[in-house]
């Protein structure tokens, strides 16, 4: 038996969903927790299809850093504050949040996210925002206006743990798992200097060339969680 939500923003309309994998829609206005999390009422509901960066995430821009994670948060607010959301419910995940497809006002919230470049398609659950994602990546919107971790990428490398040898072996494992990072958007080297210290050097710094990386980390934030400090400049 199908439980058919339909609920009209313009031209846009909410998908319908079933009841078994569905469950109640949620509406009411929204507080926002992270770029792809929002607090609708009492309910915690997590954007489904879309990923956004972490809070403490940073990305690259030029030659500097920007916070990506709360900027995405940002956008959020800018979407649905002070506007009722609805949001039709695809399940629950794990952690007992509300998987929704949310609209705020005439926005479709999921597509809007990606489509400005400060969400990717979660494509491990869904395919249906690759092609905003696409378009953000052409038009260099957003994170892609520069380089940046994968959230999920990044949420695996803070689990690492942040002190002794035991956070240098981790990291080694951690750089293993994600295979050709040097010869993506991730430069940051580290090393053991010969004092035995674990340091790191972004790009640019005194001795970045001559570095012989032992680890390579796409976010100081990343390199930090493994153990590193960054190089000291005199």
């Amino acid at each position: 038996m199908k439980y058919t939500v339909v609920f009209a923003v313009g031209a846009a309309l909410v998908r319908a969903t079933t009841a078994v994998a569905a469950g109640a829609p949620v509406w009411g206005f929204a507080d926002v927790k992270d770029g792809d999390t929002l607090m609708v009422g009492s309910t915690k509901v997590r954007l489904f299809g879309i990923d956004a960066p972490e809070l403490n995430q940073s990305c690259a821009r030029g030659s500097g850093h920007w916070n990506c994670g709360t900027a995405a948060a940002e956008q959020l607010t800018k979407l649905v504050g002070g506007k009722r959301v609805f949001c039709a419910s695809m399940g629950v995940d794990q952690y007992q949040r509300v998987l929704g497809r949310c609209v705020a006002g005439t926005s479709d919230v999921n597509q809007a996210m990606v489509s400005l470049g400060y969400a990717v398609a979660y494509r491990r659950y869904s395919t249906d925002y690759v092609s905003a994602e696409e378009s953000a990546k052409a038009r260099k919107l957003g994170l892609w206006a520069g380089s940046f971790q994968m959230p999920e990428q990044y949420r695996h490398a803070t689990t690492i743990p942040h002190k002794g040898r035991s956070a240098r072996s981790s990291a080694t494992k951690s750089s293993e798992t994600w295979a050709g990072r040097a010869r993506g958007n991730c430069n940051i080297k580290g090393n053991r200097n010969r004092k035995g210290e674990w340091i790191y050097h972004l790009p640019g710094m005194p001795y970045y060339e001559q570095t012989r990386p032992e680890d390579i980390f796409c976010t100081e934030a990343e390199a930090q969680a493994a153990g590193y400090r960054r190089a000291i400049v005199r």
